[in-house]
């Protein structure tokens, strides 16, 4: 895995943005693999600056994101369809048809994930995909575990997930104890992975996924076995290193 060590947060998102529309301007029918959570906020403002200043065409480019928590309607405000329309889809020129998210409220979860990975291999795959990473190593919603899912399917949270985003949530008891999540082999079947991990918090699982050591237990360390992926860190993520 390559890695890019910068200052600080804003240095990050702004090589992220770069990369993502160095992609773009190099393939503008890319098809991205988008992430959510706090992580990425600051790239897609960049991204989506880009796009004001005409330096970014978004019409072209198909999108599918990683994740999405089940059961959650794509119109709760804590929902990821609204978190990416918010943050980024609004704000560019992207064709509507051209989005994809898991269905958080479909009436058969598993027809509508064999459903989204019909989607993906329609779309010729996935060129770039963006990840972050969990406090336990976790990429999309994929939990350390003794198995992990090739596939797109619904993941049961960790007590450590579902904590980390009660938060979110008005109580306990409107969190999720379940997602839809891209699986590990989805992932790596993108051509490019990046990767993005801010702040010392992230540095205990960014260190075990350069540890050189690949378990199920983080499932960050699966990204070893890709032939290309870059991890933009700032210099508190890579503080273990």
């Amino acid at each position: 895995m390559n890695k890019i060590i910068c200052k600080s947060r804003q240095e990050a998102a702004r090589v992220g943005a770069l990369i993502i529309a160095r992609q773009i301007w190099d393939k503008p029918d890319s098809v991205l693999g988008l992430a959510t959570g706090g992580t990425p906020v600051g790239m897609y403002a960049i991204l989506a600056e880009m796009y004001r200043a005409g330096d970014l065409d978004f019409s072209r480019v198909t999108t599918f994101n990683l994740d999405e928590y089940y059961p959650i309607s794509r119109e709760n405000e804590q929902s990821y369809d609204y978190f990416m329309w918010k943050n980024l889809f609004s704000h560019i020129n992207i064709d509507k048809s051209r989005v994809n998210l898991p269905d958080g409220g479909a009436a058969d979860p598993l027809a509508a994930c064999a459903e989204y990975e019909r989607k993906i291999k329609a779309a010729g795959g996935i060129d770039l995909q963006l990840l972050g990473i969990g406090h336990n190593g976790h990429i999309a919603f994929n939990e350390p575990a003794q198995e992990l899912s090739l596939r797109t399917g619904v993941i049961t949270l960790t007590e450590q997930t579902i904590k980390a985003n009660a938060r979110f949530f008005a109580s306990d008891e409107d969190v999720p104890k379940k997602a839809v999540s891209m699986g590990i082999g989805s992932i790596l079947q993108a051509r490019k992975i990046l990767m993005l991990a801010f702040g010392e918090d992230k540095a205990p699982a960014v260190k075990k996924m350069f540890s050189g050591a690949v378990t199920t237990q983080c499932p960050a360390t699966m990204l070893a076995l890709h032939p290309d992926v870059t991890a933009v860190l700032d210099e508190a993520s890579a503080s273990m290193l």
